[in-house]
């Protein structure tokens, strides 16, 4: 670090601390989902999301469909103009992660999607909370016979982090300052607006996007998975839990379903390559500005039991990922 300029001292890596955290909580249509809390937003927003779905008939709407597409859209508006509000290092901020995944408000988001119109981001704001008292991401997901699971994300934050090899050694260090507001309405590099909430300070832990999910059924682990993808992890991670339980996919449809992502600000909503047309005209004709040119989002790592068989699936999204059974 001396070397290169840098402002970490060794009394810094020192007070480094790795600190235990309880998961955030959510049910959705009989399941439970443990996921990862604060600083991460993922986890807050997936369930946030799933709040809002939950007042829709999404296997009615059928995969693939403007029906789905429109509400999981707006519900993601929504979901990100939270997180530049409220989202930030839970040791230097009070987040309001019950309000932002209460019922209650999922409701309340709900109510404010209009049936068939896309909305403007101009008029979507963080929600008022009730006075209170890629490329370079990793992620993989374990099951095994004696009923334990893990999901892990971890992350260098952009491609190949700073861009600094630790001479000797082979590690490159993060570039996760990034994932700090570097002030109030700037974008990062993934185009995330951030706030106050999230600002850069001594001490203080990053905002990050990492959702990494353990989805329970009779209060059973029964599906691993997460991706990396910067700001797109959560919503891929949105899509595979909606594809599986509301459109009955195994996880390897759930894969290989299109992907398509709507973060508040830029007000545009990002396709895949292969996202169905009609689809697209229709969001087209309802309001939505599309957004064709990123290639993939995400790389979903799942694997899942049921009826005690192991299924595992790896997206193909992103070279070199695998499924292995041991």
């Amino acid at each position: 670090m001396r070397r290169g300029g840098g402002l970490i001292t060794m009394e810094d890596l020192a007070r480094y601390k790795a600190v235990w955290r309880e998961p955030v909580h959510g049910t959705y249509r009989g399941y439970d989902l443990a996921l990862m809390p604060p600083p991460s937003s993922g986890g807050v927003h997936i369930i946030q999301m799933l709040n809002v779905l939950s007042h829709y008939p999404m296997k009615d709407y059928g995969a693939d469909t403007f029906a789905a597409t429109h509400v999981m859209v707006e519900a993601m508006r929504q979901a990100y103009a939270d997180r530049s509000e409220f989202m930030g290092d839970p040791e230097s901020i009070k987040i309001p992660v019950n309000w932002l995944t209460s019922k209650a408000y999922g409701d309340q988001i709900a109510a404010a999607i209009p049936p068939e119109q896309a909305r403007s981001s101009q008029t979507v704001r963080p929600g008022t909370r009730p006075i209170s008292e890629g490329t370079e991401t990793t992620h993989y997901s374990i099951m095994d016979s004696q009923g334990n699971a893990v999901a892990t994300t971890y992350s260098l934050n952009y491609s190949y982090g700073s861009g600094i090899v630790v001479p000797g050694t082979g590690a490159l260090l993060n570039n996760g300052m990034d994932d700090f507001s570097a002030q109030p309405g700037a974008a990062n590099a993934y185009g995330l607006v951030g706030g106050a909430a999230n600002a850069i300070a001594p001490g203080k832990r990053s905002l990050s996007s990492m959702t990494p999910t353990i989805l329970f059924k009779d209060g059973k682990p029964m599906m691993a998975t997460g991706s990396p993808g910067g700001s797109r992890i959560i919503t891929a991670v949105l899509q595979n839990l909606v594809d599986v339980i509301d459109f009955d996919m195994n996880i390897a449809e759930a894969n290989a379903t299109p992907r398509f992502h709507h973060q508040w600000k830029p007000d545009v909503v990002y396709l895949e390559p292969n996202f169905n047309r009609d689809v697209q005209r229709a969001l087209e004709a309802h309001g939505y500005v599309i957004d064709k040119s990123r290639s993939t989002m995400g790389s979903i790592q799942t694997v899942m039991v049921r009826d005690g068989i192991f299924y595992g699936s790896s997206d193909l999204r992103r070279i070199g990922a695998a499924s292995i059974g041991y």
